[in-house]
């Protein structure tokens, strides 16, 4: 009995010491310590951000982190991003893969986890020049102009508190499964179906299971995984399904080009476009969410928005008329708002004080369509409502909500209240191109 305890005593003790030895001869960032095996895995708080923030003040602006076995290092200040993101941005544009991430990414197939060699370089240049591209962006915009009028057209005769993130979350799925896969899940009177109704529950899965404990034993030994069996279970089963439906929409497609005699490959298709919903569904959502948030809290600032809109595109035309300046010189673009030019703030990771879309060799490919789609959602939204508290509630809880996407950990709730005339409401309702 006494040999095994000694056996284990030792194992520890020369971990330790290699972790030692390793941090004095690669001069490693400060740190929160490590206990052993699970490292710091149980010192982080739900909420990463807020997590990494508490440590960066703690620790110093580059910091290093134990999950399980895997050493991370994190960097807290524009200086070491572009450090990172661009003076060394050929050594880190690999990503590290977990064991489930390689079932789902089949492998480094898809486009968000491949590695950066010939294939990445070769999806990406398909995906710049045939799907992201300015002309293709603007060829999409009829549909964009579909989906946004439609949701302001059903909140025009709300007149009472509303949760927010439904209709947001709901014109956002609209938008990319019509970019995506060429149709609309849901019909005119608001019925989803069945393809839709398995696209959703597969992708309240993929939410749900970025935050299970499963996730955790990714960062531990393999032998930790007979202790999380029912969510590997699980994550297997989402994926399966996925691939499921993934093949049902390709069949489809396929038929569709032998019918036009026009080549279809199976091997591109699938990365780009569970990229581009897992990427692009979410994230519009909640920026959104959160900037409505701010004006509804900011009275103040919501009426200056709202005499900018109205100094630009005015009060008798709808927010897509074709007289209102690309881009004049209060910074409004694609009939939503901006900030004004002289204070406006870059968020396409070339000043790395912001940095939503990432930067460097792995930014992300769809951050034009996300600015695009953003302002012009919220612009729709601020041109044609004026947005208010529900009776009886003063202030809005602006706490984040834990997980891999950052929400609001409180859905926001407000009364939108019609501002133009009502003929200004109607939806453009425009066919699949």
């Amino acid at each position: 009995m006494a040999l095994p305890v000694l056996v284990l005593i030792l194992v520890l003790v020369l971990v330790h010491a290699y972790k030692i030895l390793s941090r004095i001869r690669y001069k490693l960032p400060p740190r929160p310590p490590p206990r052993p095996i699970v490292g710091n895995l149980p010192d982080i708080k739900p909420v990463l951000v807020r997590c990494f923030t508490e440590w960066s003040e703690k620790y110093g602006p580059i910091f290093s982190v134990y999950l399980g076995s895997h050493l991370k290092v994190v960097v807290n200040t524009a200086a070491l991003a572009k450090e990172v993101l661009k003076d060394h941005d050929l050594q880190l544009a690999n990503r590290n893969r977990m064991r489930q991430i390689n079932k789902s990414s089949k492998n480094d197939m898809d486009l968000i986890w491949a590695d950066y060699g010939p294939h990445y370089v070769k999806v990406r240049k398909l995906c710049t020049l045939k799907l992201f591209s300015a002309k293709r962006l603007e060829g999409l915009r009829p549909i964009r102009e579909d989906e946004v009028t439609a949701m302001v057209e059903s909140l025009k005769n709300k007149g009472k508190a509303m949760v927010v993130r439904e209709y947001l979350s709901t014109m956002a799925f609209l938008h990319i499964t019509r970019l995506t896969f060429g149709k609309r899940f849901i019909d005119s009177n608001g019925v989803i179906d069945e393809q839709g109704r398995e696209l959703k529950n597969i992708l309240n899965s993929s939410l749900k299971s970025g935050t299970k404990k499963s996730v955790s034993a990714e960062f531990l030994p393999v032998w930790f995984s007979i202790f999380y069996k029912n969510e590997n279970a699980a994550l297997d089963a989402h994926n399966a399904r996925t691939d499921s439906f993934t093949k049902k929409i390709m069949a489809e497609h396929s038929l569709a080009r032998r019918k036009q005699q026009e080549p279809f490959h199976r091997r591109f298709a699938h990365s780009p476009r569970g990229d581009m919903i897992s990427a692009g569904l979410d994230t519009v959502a909640i920026k959104v969410e959160w900037a409505l948030a701010e004006l509804v809290r900011n009275p103040r600032v919501q009426h200056k928005a709202h005499e900018e809109l109205d100094r630009v595109i005015g009060q008798d035309a709808p927010s897509h008329a074709p007289d209102a300046p690309p881009q004049g010189e209060c910074g409004c673009q694609d009939r939503g708002l901006r900030r004004p030019q002289e204070e406006d703030v870059d968020v396409k990771g070339t000043g790395y004080r912001l940095l939503p879309f990432g930067s460097g060799r792995r930014i992300c490919l769809e951050a034009q369509l996300g600015i695009t789609l953003v302002t012009s959602l919220l612009g729709h939204m601020l041109h044609h409502f004026t947005w208010s508290l529900p009776h009886g509630v003063d202030d809005i809880d602006m706490m984040e909500q834990p997980g891999t996407v950052t929400y609001m950990g409180k859905c926001l709730e407000a009364i939108p209240n019609p501002r133009l005339s009502a003929e200004l409401y109607k939806r453009l309702a425009v066919e699949n191109i």
